[in-house]
C-alpha cells in the first residue's frame, strides 16, 4: 500500500481488500440533499453533515472571524491523508489562520474508512460525487465563491484532489497536492484529464518512496495539457521549482524539496509534518489560489 503514514503501512496492507477497494467511475448520483435546517452560515466552527448517495457525509467547516453570508468568500476544501480524519488535516495544514486572514471559508471533510476512493486507494464511495455535493451546498447556502473553490489535499488526499479537478468540470479553479501524484489505471487515457482549465501547484518530496511516481505523473499531465515547464528561482536550498503555462490557460507549478519524504513541507504539528523543509506549502498554495481563480 502506497501514500499513507509510514509506521500503518503494515496496517494498510492488512485492510487493502476493504478499504482500498477498486476505484469507481465518474459520478452519476442523485444531488445531495441539503444539510438539517437548523444549519445557519456564521463565523465560527461547525461540524455538519451533507446526506450523499445514500450515506450522511461529516465535514467540519471553519467561517472566519469576519465571514459575512451577504458577501461571496473563496473556500478551500482539504482532504486528509490516509488512515485520518478532516480534523488531522485541519492539525497538519494550518490553512484556518490563512482563512482568517483573509476571510475564506474552509472545509475538513471525512473519507469513509479513513480514506478516500482516490486514483490508488482507499474505498468505493463516491467521493467525487460528494466533492461535487459539498461544492454546491457550500455555494448555495454559506454562498461560497463559484469562481474561487480550490481543493487541496496530501497523500490519498492529494490523489483525490487529482481525480476530482479531472472528473468535476468546472467546479474548481486550482488544486494544491502534497505528498500526491496522478497516477493509477484511470489515468493511462491520454483523455483523462481536466475539461476546463484547472491549475495545479505540488509539493514533493525527493526522499518521498513515491517521488519518481509523483514527477512522472506531473510530466505526463503537462504533456497531455501542453503545458511548457521551465525552472524558476526560488532562493531555498535544495528545492527546485518549474513554472509551466499550459494550453487550455491553466497554470503548473511543482516544487521538489530534497531532503523531504512523504509529508507537509512547513507544518509544525501532525502526522506528515516537515517543519525543517524550508518553505511553507501552506503559504505558497495560498497565494497560488489567489493568483488563479477560475477562468471562464
Amino acid at each position: 500500500m502506497r501514500r499513507t503514514v509510514a509506521v500503518l503501512t503494515g496496517l494498510c496492507l492488512m485492510v487493502v481488500a476493504a478499504a482500498c477497494g477498486e476505484r469507481g467511475q465518474p459520478s452519476s448520483a442523485p444531488p445531495a440533499a441539503p444539510s438539517a435546517s437548523s444549519e445557519r452560515p456564521a463565523a465560527g466552527d461547525h461540524q455538519l453533515t451533507l446526506h450523499h448517495n445514500g450515506l450522511d457525509r461529516t465535514y467540519l467547516l471553519h467561517a472566519p472571524p469576519g465571514f459575512d453570508p451577504g458577501r461571496p468568500s473563496a473556500l478551500v476544501i482539504a482532504l486528509h491523508f490516509y488512515p485520518g480524519l478532516g480534523s488531522s488535516m485541519r492539525e497538519l495544514a494550518g490553512l484556518d489562520a490563512r482563512a482568517d486572514k483573509d476571510n475564506v471559508l474552509v472545509a475538513y471533510p471525512d473519507g469513509q474508512g479513513g480514506g478516500f476512493n482516490a486514483l490508488i486507494c482507499c474505498g468505493s464511495a463516491d467521493d467525487v460525487g460528494f466533492l461535487n455535493a459539498l461544492t454546491d451546498h457550500l455555494v448555495q447556502t454559506w454562498h461560497a465563491d463559484p469562481n474561487r473553490v480550490f481543493l487541496t489535499g496530501i497523500s490519498n488526499g492529494g490523489d483525490m484532489s487529482f481525480r476530482t479537478a479531472v472528473e468535476s468540470t468546472g467546479r474548481f479553479a486550482a488544486i494544491g497536492v502534497v505528498s500526491g501524484g496522478y497516477s493509477g489505471n484511470l489515468t493511462t487515457a491520454d483523455s483523462y484529464v481536466p475539461k476546463s482549465p484547472v491549475s495545479v501547484i505540488t509539493f514533493i518530496g525527493g526522499q518521498d518512496r513515491y517521488a519518481s511516481i509523483f514527477q512522472a505523473g506531473m510530466r505526463t499531465w503537462q504533456q497531455r495539457l501542453g503545458c511548457r515547464p521551465s525552472p524558476k528561482a526560488n532562493g531555498v536550498p535544495g528545492v527546485t521549482h518549474t513554472v509551466a503555462g499550459c494550453a487550455d490557460g491553466s497554470e503548473v507549478s511543482v516544487y521538489t524539496i530534497a531532503d523531504m519524504g512523504h509529508s507537509w513541507p512547513g507544518a509544525t504539528t501532525g502526522q506528515l509534518a516537515a517543519s525543517s523543509a524550508g518553505l511553507s506549502a501552506t503559504d505558497l498554495m495560498w497565494d497560488f489560489f489567489a493568483a488563479h481563480p477560475r477562468k471562464a
